[in-house]
Parts: structure tokens; sequence; C-alpha cells
């Protein structure tokens, strides 16, 4: 509104103020120029009265006296002589009022016992009769206090004048109202211009626009106001700029972290997180059903124990949490505003891939132990068997000879998977690509097991979805994968099953999938399918002539992911399994 405006405020305080001033003025003058008239006409009617008094002491012809006294008079006024022979002369008066008084009101109103005082004159208002309406009355008398003279005049001549300067200083109080008026708003309007460009360019700078300018129209107070703003501009421009490099900078270092970073206050509020630390609090509202809206930047408060144990012990504290089938551990520290704890910093950081390493370290040590010691325990044996000659005939020492050659060749073919697993986990694995027809290919692959799946009456199929002929990879390490597969489906099938290869090349991508009818796998040893000495697990029912080392699967993915393919499995108990892998065939530079 107006009103509330610097302008409007400004210029109806001027207002007010000179319409006071003006309003003092004015009754002051009033109140002047009243006196001032009343003054005058009763100074000029007694400078008359004296002037007859004095005509009257020097001629003593009374019609001298009333005929030069109506040439002298005023046609308003109306005079009262009193002779010395006791003769009264009243003049006449074209005023209205005065014209209605009768001469014996007149004679008896003019007392002559005040003329008798050291003055000998007066001077004094009356009222008139039957009106609300005065007059003024003076009167003087000669030296010798023979002849006395009155003088009669209305103060509607006074009301008139009165009225004329009332009005006349009323306009040039209004005249002046009226400049007043427009040079307060000129006034306010140019001193308040700059204020107001002040203002948009503080909207300007709320709303991020720091390169608004203030124009600078004068070098006095406001214009030192407007080069000062303009350098407080700048200046904020500058500070916020380094403000946001800053707080892009440490939101790039905190959502490149691994770990989850979480800032803390001392009530427990999160005011800054990056994506890891959301990931674990997504994952802990979940848990423990946090609502939806309580959710929201706030501290767990299962955890709310650590925070007060950091913040009262203004110490480090460790925790280690188990959430969703995954190891956390939580390092929080105070975070300190000079001498006081104003919050706490936690990083939370996944252990569960580092614990899941040390414990396939464990197992593997275990696992070679295991699968060593039998192969080893064998040859001893029946080593010692024929060292002690315990086997008489030369068929027995035939017989215990080949086994000791068969657990030879098994404990070989243990040691040699390990160098190339070891080989391929360290990125040593060498590809050699060759162009290959893959009708011929996988046929010949497949040609290989038709005995063996006869020989344990098992069915062996090959589909093939073949609509380029030639690819690229590495003819031996992909037969290494596929003989891998195919045997473990034979191995693991029982007699009247089936195992189903089925072999696709679309859009330069090789995709393979072994589908059989064996024991499957159990839900939860599928992500392990993949890992070393996977056999030893169990998991799967295993003839009793089989002779796998269990590092077949994990040497064939990283055969696959060296190619740069994936290899994936999915099974059910009692039903089957099958595992797919797919490859791109038409690079042939090496990995």
């Amino acid at each position: 509104m107006f009103w509330r405006s610097v302008v409007g405020k400004l210029a109806v305080t001027i207002l007010l103020l000179v319409s006071f001033v003006l309003f003092i003025l004015t009754i002051l003058l009033l109140e002047f120029f009243e006196n001032f008239h009343i003054e005058e006409a009763e100074k000029d009617m007694l400078q008359t009265a004296m002037k007859i008094s004095v005509m009257a002491e020097q001629y003593q012809d009374h019609d001298l006296i009333t005929d030069t006294t109506e040439r002298v008079k005023d046609p308003s006024s109306r005079i009262v002589i009193y002779f010395p022979d006791g003769g009264v002369w009243v003049s006449g008066s074209n005023d209205e009022h005065l014209g209605l008084l009768s001469e014996n009101w007149i004679v008896e109103h003019a007392d002559q016992t005040e003329l008798l005082g050291e003055e000998r004159k007066v001077k004094k208002q009356v009222k008139l009769p039957d009106q609300d309406m005065g007059a003024f009355l003076v009167g003087t008398i000669t030296n010798d206090k023979k002849t006395a003279v009155f003088i009669y005049q209305s103060l509607a001549v006074m009301d008139q004048t009165k009225h004329e300067t009332t009005k006349i200083i009323l306009l040039a109080a209004g005249i002046a109202i009226i400049l007043t008026t427009i040079f307060a708003f000129f006034l306010s309007t140019r001193i308040t211009s700059p204020l107001i460009k002040m203002r948009e360019a503080a909207f300007d700078l709320t709303r991020g626009e720091f390169n608004t300018k203030v124009p600078i129209l004068t070098h006095d107070e406001i214009g030192e106001l407007a080069m000062a703003f303009n350098r407080m501009g700048r200046q904020l421009k500058f500070h916020i700029n380094a403000l946001r490099q800053e707080k892009e900078q440490l939101t790039s270092i905190l959502s490149s972290m691994a770990d989850g970073v979480v800032t803390l206050s001392r009530n427990g509020n999160m005011i800054v997180t990056n994506p890891p630390a959301d990931r674990f609090f997504d994952d802990w509202f979940y848990e423990y059903n946090y609502p939806q809206r309580e959710t929201q930047r706030t501290w767990p408060n299962e955890l709310n124990d650590v925070l007060q144990e950091v913040i009262q012990g203004e110490k480090e504290v460790l925790r280690e949490i188990s959430l969703q089938g995954r190891s956390w551990v939580m390092i929080m520290t105070p975070l300190y505003d000079q001498s006081y704890v104003r919050g706490a910093v936690a990083v939370i950081r996944d252990m569960t891939e580092e614990r899941r390493l040390d414990k396939l370290r464990k197992d593997f040590i275990a696992n070679v132990s295991h699968e060593l010691r039998t192969p080893i325990s064998m040859l001893q044996g029946y080593s010692e068997a024929i060292v002690d000659d315990i086997a008489e005939t030369k068929e027995e020492k035939n017989e215990l000879a080949q086994i000791i050659y068969e657990e030879s060749l098994r404990l070989s073919r243990l040691v040699n998977d390990l160098l190339d697993l070891a080989r391929m986990e360290a990125g040593h694995i060498q590809l050699d690509k060759e162009p290959v027809d893959l009708e011929d290919y996988m046929g010949r692959i497949s040609r290989k097991f038709k005995g063996v799946a006869e020989e344990n009456q098992i069915k062996l199929e090959l589909n093939q979805d073949i609509k380029e002929k030639i690819a690229v990879f590495d003819v031996d390490r992909i037969e290494q994968v596929m003989t891998n597969l195919i045997d473990n489906a034979i191995r693991h099938t029982s007699e009247g099953g089936f195992v189903v290869v089925d072999v696709s090349h679309h859009d330069e991508m090789l995709e393979v999938s072994v589908k059989d009818s064996g024991s499957g796998i159990p839900e939860e040893d599928l992500p392990f399918v993949f890992e070393r000495f996977y056999k030893a697990d169990k998991s799967r029912a295993r003839k009793k002539n089989a002779k796998g080392t269990g590092l077949g699967l994990s040497i064939a993915n990283n055969i696959i992911q060296a190619h740069q393919g994936t290899i994936t499995v999915k099974s059910k108990v009692n039903q089957g399994t099958t595992f797919t892998f797919k490859i791109p065939v038409n690079n042939t530079e090496d990995e």
C-alpha cells in the first residue's frame, strides 16, 4: 500500500508538518488582523471624534458644526454631539443596523460620566437592541468639558473585513498546502527512488542474481549507500561462488566415496549424507519397519546410545552392525565447534566382501588340504602295501599300481587347475582368438560326450540357431568351459534324464545354455556355485565315480569374464539346472 511505503510516509510527514505550521500561523494571523482592524477602526473613529470636538470648541454655530460633521464622518457610522447649551445632535447612517437605533437609546448609552476621567475619552463595545450584532462606541470631550462627541460604528463592518481577510489567509494557506504536497511528493520520490531500486536489487540478490547493480545518481549519502550496496553484491557473489565450489567439491568427494558418511547434530538430525549412507539407512529403516514419514533425515533410535556416548564421552566409538545379511562397521567421532561438541561424524563401511574373502581364504586352505589329503593318503597307503608285500600276486600289485597312477593323475589335475585359476584371477590369462565354424565346433563337442551320455542312459541333445556360422573366440578355452558344463550336467543327472545344449549366434553375440534334469541346486547355494571347491559343499548329489576337483565352474567363470561375457545359473531342486553364458565373438583383439 501507498501509505506503508517510504514515499507515502515521507510525503505525509512533510504535509502534516506544514499543515500544522500553517494552521498555527493562520490562527495567529486571523487574531492579529482582527485586533489590527479593531484598533485601526477605533483609532480612526477617535481621530474623527477629536476633530469634531475641536471644531465644536472653536465654533459656536451648530449648523456649521453638524454640516461639517456630516461631510467628514464615515457614512456607515453614526455621531452624537452634546452641545454646551444641552442640545443633542444625532447624525444619520447608511448602516442598516445603526439605522434601526432610536435617538433615545443613543442618548441613554452615550454616557458622559466616563469622559470626566483623566483621559477624557472612551472606547467600548455595546450590544445593539434586539440584535446579536454589537457596535463600537468611541467618545471624547473638549478641553472645557462642555461639548462631548460620540461615534457609533457597527461591528458588521469589522466582520466583513475579517471575513475578507480570512478568505485571503485561507486561500494562501490552501495554495501553500498544494505546493507543499507537490514539493513533498517530488522530494520524497527523489529521495526514495534510489531506495526503491536498492529494494528491487535486494530482491534480485535473494533470487541469486548477483550481477544486479544499483545506479549511482548522486554523490551524497544515498550515492555512497548505492556504492556500498554494489560492493556488497560483488563480495556476496564471490563468497557464494566460493561456498558453492566448496560444497560441490565436498559433494563430489562424498559421492565418490565407497564408505557411507553422515554428519549429525547433537539432537540426532542427519545434516549431510552420501549415497552409500543413504542405502545403509534405507536398509535399516526397512529392517526395523520405520514409518515413511519418520525416515527423513532422522538418526535411528536404535543407534542413539552410540551418538550419546560420542557426545558425552567426547571419544571415538566403533560398532559392528549386521543388517540385511551384510556386515557393517561404523566409526563415529565427535565434531567440535571450537571446544564445544556440536555433533558427530560417522563413517560406515560395508565389510561384507572383506569378511567373505577372508572366509574364502580360510575355506580355500581347508578345501585344498582336504582335496590333497585324499590322494596323498591313497598314494601313501597303496605304496606302503606294495613295499610291505601285502599284495602277493602280480595282478594285485598291478591293481594297486593302477590306483596309485589314477590318484597321481587326480593330484596332477588338481594342481594344474589351481595354477590355471591363480593365473586367471591374477589377470595373466592369455586368449588365442581365431575364427571358427560354430556348427562343426559345437557338433564335435557334442559327439565327444555322446558315448558318455549313452553309457549313463542319458539323452544328450544339441539345438543350434546360428545365423552367422563364423565366430571369433579362444577355441580351447571355450571348449574347456563347454566340457566342464556338459560333464557336470551328465554326472549330476540320473538315468533316463536328459541334457540339452542350446546354441545361438545373433548380432555378434554367442549364447550357449546347458540344461539338465538332474538333482538341482538349493536356492541358498546358488550365489556360491562359481566359487572354488564348490563340490566340497555337498549341495549336489554326486555319483560315486565322480572325480572332479571342484574348480571347474570357477575356471569357467574366469574364462567367460576374460572374453568380456557373462555366465549365469538357474536351478530348482529335483527339477534340474541351467547354465547360460554369453560372449561377444567378433572382437579379434586379445584381452
